[in-house]
């Protein structure tokens, strides 16, 4: 048997495999003719735990490269990062795309984002690619940024954002997983096509929904304070909350780029589209039958 032959075909493990990007990811690389391993505490290929190292020796076996999502609703995790890493190298991982936040270059010093893409630059036997994507559309359609009795509330101060399907990351992430050596040391931030101020988005949500829908802007502190006084975010997340909701007050959210189609070929899907498509995540309850 040739070494070739013996070779065991390439395989991607997925952290956050059930998440948002994460999933699409997983989903989308077979297609492609990757194989790819989930891994998440629950409903994935493979239970994964941050908190618990004693899962991560099995999640890296057999994997050469890694979509990297660290611990969510946490600013401090350098360090679990950090020694999972050098696991994954001495498995045999050789890339890493990292799931990053927008502007994440000039994250807070007291959180973590910053410190993960140093160490990533900093290791040469690994070549890595970072995505920094705008706000998720997705937000509005779930738990982050729901409707509410017809209002969505956030502090942006009337400022914009150029809100990115996550469909459109995972799309950047599967391509940077199938080609490493061409996404080395890669930089990209994904963004929808155009920066909308929430109003903006509350009027289209209205539109394909058939129900009205507003913007309520709210002091950025009672926001943040509500947030963590209902148990929604730890205290200590408020400083990135705080860091996130002022980018956009400021005037430095996201603004569009052409990154999405530079690397997949395609444009980037507008919050038309994504409403559309999402319009049933806005209908209106179907009253109970008496």
């Amino acid at each position: 048997m040739t070494a070739s032959a013996s070779a065991s075909p390439p395989t991607a493990l997925i952290l956050g495999g059930t998440g948002r990007t994460g999933s699409l990811v997983a989903r989308q690389l077979p297609e492609r003719g990757l194989s790819a391993r989930t891994a998440a505490r629950h409903g994935a290929d493979i239970r994964f735990d941050w908190d618990d190292p004693t899962t991560h020796p099995a999640a890296l076996d057999g994997v050469d490269r890694l979509y990297l999502v660290t611990p969510v609703l946490r600013i401090s995790y350098a360090d679990q990062v950090a020694a999972f890493l050098d696991l994954a190298v001495a498995a045999g991982v050789r890339h890493v795309t990292y799931l990053s936040t927008y502007g994440g270059q000039l994250a807070p010093p007291e959180v973590d984002i910053r410190a993960v893409e140093d160490d990533l630059a900093a290791r040469d036997t690994l070549t890595h690619a970072i995505l920094r994507p705008a706000w998720v559309m997705q937000n509005f359609s779930d738990a982050h940024l729901p409707v509410v009795d017809g209002v969505i509330t956030v502090p942006t101060g009337g400022g914009t954002e150029a809100f990115v399907d996550a469909a459109d990351i995972a799309a950047v992430a599967v391509e940077t997983l199938l080609a490493p050596e061409a996404h080395a040391g890669a930089e990209y931030a994904p963004t929808g096509p155009r920066a909308l101020t929430v109003a903006e988005v509350a009027d289209t949500i209205a539109a394909v929904s058939g129900r009205p829908v507003t913007h309520q802007d709210i002091d950025p502190e009672a926001w943040i304070g509500g947030a963590v006084a209902a148990g929604v975010v730890p205290a200590d997340y408020a400083v990135m909350l705080r860091w996130l909701t002022g980018a956009i007050v400021s005037g430095d959210g996201s603004t569009p780029n052409d990154d999405i189609e530079k690397v997949t070929g395609r444009p980037a899907t507008t919050f038309e589209d994504f409403a559309r498509r999402n319009a049933g995540a806005w209908a209106a309850p179907v009253p109970a039958v008496k």
